[in-house]
């Protein structure tokens, strides 16, 4: 499978991460959009999501619980800014285990043939909080994320 394209620039509180799918938009957005699609995919393997909160509107909240094998839960929340759309979906994110550092995360999912881009830009309030997140594992349980998703919308992409 691919590996997401990750760029972090010395000293520039963002990551921008990008991963092509054979799949068209409408189908990624769904996947991002609907809580049974979302618990699926989003996260590592060893992991059970959970989506406690999915309320898709400008202003509403979201809330993911990943769970592991002892039962120990690690929870992530945030708000949307605008309606989530097939162009893109703008929230913000907080880690509960590390309160107070918010992030804003920018989706965008671009037709490619039939194929969808999907690039997401994360904006961090400083580059500490960005280097912590890098630091954390991120990049790798992202690609397993990443992986689970292109799993997933390969079973619902008609055959050709």
């Amino acid at each position: 499978m691919a590996k997401i394209q990750l760029t972090a620039a010395p000293g520039v509180p963002q990551i921008t991460t990008t991963r092509e799918f054979a799949a068209p938009r409408a189908i990624l957005f769904r996947a991002y959009t609907e809580p049974a699609m979302l618990a699926q995919w989003l996260g590592p393997r060893d992991l059970t999501t959970t989506v406690d909160c999915l309320d898709n509107r400008d202003g509403g909240t979201w809330r993911f619980i990943h769970t592991d094998a002892a039962g120990n839960e690690f929870g992530f929340h945030g708000v949307f800014h605008g309606t989530p759309s097939v162009d893109g979906i703008v929230r913000t994110f907080e880690f509960e285990g590390f309160p107070g550092h918010i992030s804003l995360e920018t989706l965008t999912f671009e037709d490619r043939d039939g194929k969808t881009l999907v690039r997401t830009n994360v904006v961090f309030q400083s580059v500490a909080d960005r280097d912590g997140t890098l630091q954390s594992g991120m990049e790798g349980g992202y690609n397993e994320s990443m992986d689970r998703l292109e799993e997933l919308v390969a079973r619902l992409v008609p055959a050709r």
